[in-house]
């Protein structure tokens, strides 16, 4: 891993893909046990009650393409897309600029978030799922920042804690570029 170079910003190495997919196999095996063990198994028949994992885009793409082929039940993908960043500063003002895309009424919803930190995204996608009709929604995040988490939502599975410092890779951005990286950078 190496430096890499963004827009006007420079990344060090912070989490190798080892780690990342350390992480997601724990979240995994967390969601497993939780969803095989109620009925959702691929082994059942006529299984009805199939729960919604909701990719929200663009960031959690990498996550919850991962963490899907690690569930051993099954599972409907959906999407939506939110906005509050720009640059490296949250804007506070949360936008659905993707509305969701199937119907969650009467379902589970296990929402996949690439990175958690103050929470308020989290919290407004929550109800507005639950306004939606879903009939529990589960938070997922591959990252949390607990040292600017408000706390006020309760979240389900976390991959690992790490500091209040912007990262790019694996999903995440600095002004759209540094997704496809497969590891993940700091700001130096």
């Amino acid at each position: 891993m190496d430096k890499v170079y963004i827009h006007d910003k420079v990344f060090v190495p912070f989490m190798p893909y080892g780690q990342i997919s350390q992480l997601i196999d724990g979240v995994a095996d967390k969601l497993n046990k939780d969803f095989c063990t109620t009925g959702h198994s691929y082994t059942e028949a006529g299984q009805t009650d199939i729960p919604v994992l909701l990719c929200v885009l663009h960031g959690s793409i990498m996550f919850t393409g991962e963490l899907m082929q690690r569930l051993n039940f099954p599972v409907e993908l959906a999407s939506m897309k939110l906005s509050s960043y720009v640059g490296t500063s949250s804007t506070g003002v949360i936008r659905e600029t993707m509305p969701l895309t199937t119907d969650i009424k009467g379902r589970t919803v296990i929402v996949c978030e690439d990175i958690v930190d103050t929470g308020n995204t989290i919290v407004e996608l929550k109800q507005k799922l639950l306004d939606k009709g879903a009939k529990n929604v589960r938070i997922c995040t591959m990252l949390l920042k607990p040292e600017v988490f408000k706390d006020r939502c309760k979240l389900d599975y976390v991959g690992a804690e790490i500091p209040n410092r912007f990262i790019v890779g694996f999903g995440l951005d600095y002004d759209e570029l540094g997704r496809n990286l497969k590891d993940i950078y700091v700001l130096e």
